[in-house]
Order: structure tokens, then sequence, then C-alpha cells
């Protein structure tokens, strides 16, 4: 193949075209990167040629389909961009309970098609996600507890592999690769179509939320903690603490999807911890639920976050998680909101050695999350979102491999050990070796080959 016999059905974009500046702005607006060239592409064709072209022009590979990796890794500087939105289709069949999702859609379009049947499967809590970075790196969301997570939902993949091949991906054909991709990332290929399992969930839910000032939050939390433990799998336990005027305020509750009726039985323990200074009890479609963390303007936003994975959340990691990387409860400038999602339920139920997705025996997962817009606030931003992470990882037993940050990725393998077992990580190089063995796909959570020819950045 040369260059100048490559064909696109889909839209190539160079610097100055119309669209190339849209297309290369991601979630971050500190990402500011410009690739050589931007296939948006229409197909698996597409897919294909584009893939074949940046190896015959040796350049780097970002895949795009949400755009919301902090890091920016969709977006090459001088490489090639592969830009997966225009595939953003979804078919159902309710029949057999199933959905194929094309690698570019976003949740909410996963979310809209199978709600039309009282379906659902297990996706992220931001409608503007895109479905493919969600579900490579496990996928955590509101259906998790009562069905896994978005990769323990998938029944095949198709992937366009480093040699620009396309093979599928399931128990039975590739199994290997299978397990790498439920939970390795994107390291192996590109998934151009995503098979899930569906549910019958219903499209009704209840969010319960009750503030206390964070001075008094310690036993209120604790007791939350423990409701937490014995609380129906229909039920994932939140909380999050963040500066209001009158000081911090600590919010505990959680989300039910099912019948609301069924989920206020919850409410009385809840209000038996402790008397809140604000409470709310609303009852979204879930089509609602999945859009209220919904974030307008993003793209201007300038973004840092660290995370950890927790098996317990004794009291003294409650009260770090109070402080959230100040010094007392009263500091408030830059620190960031921090929170806390259960895990448990079907996410444990599921064998560690089923799939690269690792650290099942997670209580909570922890987030702690800055947003600005002003370039002068950069460092202060994410030194306080670094101090608020560096106070919890004393109780931290992993990481979420999607909410690795760029810093840890840089330190060598570092952040990667951090997402999964030795056992499972040599499984993954394994994976990789004979899939990718020159590390074409490196501008992710980056899993190298046992012979790296490509130094992976």
């Amino acid at each position: 193949m040369t260059t100048t016999a490559t064909r696109f059905d889909g839209q190539v974009l160079t610097p100055g075209d119309a669209g190339y500046d849209t297309a290369r702005t991601v979630w971050n607006a500190m990402i500011d990167r410009r690739p050589r060239m931007i296939v948006r592409a229409a197909g698996v064709a597409d897919v294909v040629a584009a893939v074949r072209l940046a190896r015959e022009l040796d350049l780097e590979i970002g895949v795009r389909c949400g755009g919301h990796n902090a890091a920016g890794f969709a977006v090459p500087d001088g490489g090639l961009m592969i830009d997966l939105t225009p595939m953003g289709g979804v078919r159902v069949d309710p029949a057999r309970r199933r959905a194929w999702v094309q690698g570019g859609a976003l949740l909410g379009a996963l979310d809209r098609a199978t709600q039309a049947y009282g379906m659902a499967t297990t996706a992220g809590n931001v409608s503007h996600t895109g479905v493919g970075g969600l579900t490579l790196g496990g996928g955590m969301g509101w259906l998790a507890r009562q069905y896994g997570l978005a990769c323990d939902n998938v029944v095949s993949y198709t992937v366009v592999t480093a040699e620009g091949d396309v093979v599928t991906a399931s128990r039975t054909d590739n199994p290997d690769l299978f397990w790498g991709l439920r939970g390795g990332g994107g390291n192996f290929g590109i998934v151009t179509e995503f098979e899930f399992q569906l549910h019958h969930t219903g499209t009704r839910t209840l969010v319960a939320e009750f503030d206390f000032r964070a001075e008094d939050a310690v036993p209120v939390i604790e007791g939350w903690r423990d409701l937490n433990a014995v609380a129906p799998r229909q039920a994932t336990f939140t909380a999050s603490v963040g500066s209001a005027p009158a000081g911090p305020i600590a919010t505990l509750g959680f989300v039910w999807v099912g019948d609301p009726a069924e989920g206020r039985r919850l409410l009385p323990a809840m209000r038996a911890l402790g008397r809140p200074v604000a409470s709310r009890v609303t009852t979204p479609s879930y089509l609602e639920l999945q859009q209220r963390e919904d974030s307008t303007g993003g793209h201007a936003y300038r973004r840092y976050a660290k995370g950890h994975y927790l098996r317990s959340f004794p009291t003294a990691a409650i009260e770090a998680f109070l402080l959230r990387g100040g010094s007392d409860l009263s500091a408030s400038l830059h620190l960031p909101s921090v929170g806390l999602q259960a895990h448990g339920g079907a996410i444990a139920d599921v064998p560690e050695a089923d799939a690269a997705f690792s650290h099942r025996g997670t209580m909570f997962e922890f987030g702690a999350g800055s947003r600005w817009t002003d370039p002068a606030e950069d460092d202060a931003r994410m030194s306080a979102a670094r101090a608020a992470g560096a106070s919890l990882e004393p109780y931290a037993s992993g990481i979420y491999v999607n909410s690795l940050t760029a810093d840890e990725l840089a330190d060598g393998q570092r952040g990667v050990r951090r997402a999964y077992s030795a056992a499972k990580l040599a499984r993954l190089i394994a994976v990789k070796t004979a899939y990718d063995p020159a590390n074409v796909f490196h501008l992710n959570q980056n899993i190298r080959p046992a012979q790296n020819i490509r130094p992976a950045l």
C-alpha cells in the first residue's frame, strides 16, 4: 500500500482544515496537541486503512471515542488520530437481550437504545463518556453491583489489530485476547464493535442524598460504611465532600436502580445515622440518572484527578477523606472534591482470574478531582489533588486502570503495577506480545510487550 493510494470513506483532517481543531479537542483543556492527520472513520475499513497508513508513515496512533481520558491519549502530537465518533451506532435485539455497539458510541446512545425496551447494561455515570474507553478499562456504573462491570457483560469484541487484521474475541474465539480486553485497556487493538448482554432493569430509580457538616461527619460515615456492607445489590452507596460557603459538606447516600418503593426501605436506616443539614430523595428515570452528572461546556475545563481502590475504610481513612489533603477542615482553597462509590455484589462474584480487571475485593473506589479554567492555577490545583490522593494512599489496595494519571504512567510501569497483580500483569504482557509485539498501541495505560521494539512514551 502507498500513501497516495489510501482512500477513506470518512473524513480526513489536517492542520488548517475546517473541523480539525474541534476534532482534536478533548475533555481536558490542558491537552493542546496537533496530530499530523485525523481520520474520522466511517467504518471498519477506515480503521484498518488508518492503522496501516500510520505504520507505513511511522506515526504514533491515538484513538478517540468520548475523549474523556484526562491524559489526552487520544491526541498524538504529530501522529495519526483515529476518531471513532462517526461510528456511534447501537443495534438492539430485545428477544436475545443483546446490544451491538459501535466503537465510537457514547454511553447515552447505548442507554437510549436499550431503555426503549426497559433494558440496560452496566455503563458509567456520565452519558457523554465513550463506551469503548470505559469498557476496556473495566467499566463501573450504577448497575455493576447487580450485573457486574461493563466488561463482564461483553459477549464479544470486533477488533482491528496492529497488523490491520479484523478478528473476533470471545470466550471461544481468541479467548486470550478476550481475557485481556476485559480490563486491559486499549493495548491490544482497536475495538470497532462490542456485543453486550442486556438485562431487564426497568426504567425507574431512586437517589437519596443527605448533607452533613464535615466536622460532624466521622460517626455518620462510619454508620454509612457499615450499612453499605449489608445493603441490597440494587443500592450503590456514594459519598462526597466538597466546599460550601459555611464550610465543607459531606454528602452521603445511595443510588437505587429498580422499584423506588423498594429503595425507600433503606431510608429509615439512613436517617438514623444522624441529623443532616439538608436532604434530597428523588426518583429520576434511568435515563435521567445517567445524565445527572453530565457537564455542559466541559471541554473548557482543565482537569486533574487521583484515585484509589479501598478494601476497607477505617476511621483514620474517614478522617483523611474529610480533610481532602488539607491540614484542617477549615481549609478550602484549591482543595479538590472527593468521592466514594461502592463496589461489591456482582463485581466480586466474578472469579479474579476470569478477566484482566483486578481488585474485585474492593469495598469503595475513591476519587479526588479538580476542574478549573485559569492556567495560572495548574500547579496549585494538581498539587492539591495529589495531596488528597496521597492522604488515602496508606489505605489503598490498588487503582482503577482508567484512573491512572499521566505522571503515574510516566514513572516506568509503577502505575500499571498498581492496577494489576504481578500474575495478571505477566499474562497481560503475554497477550500484548502476541497481538502487538511492536507496541503500536502505546498511547494508553501501556502494557509493554516482552521485547518492546518501539519504546512506549
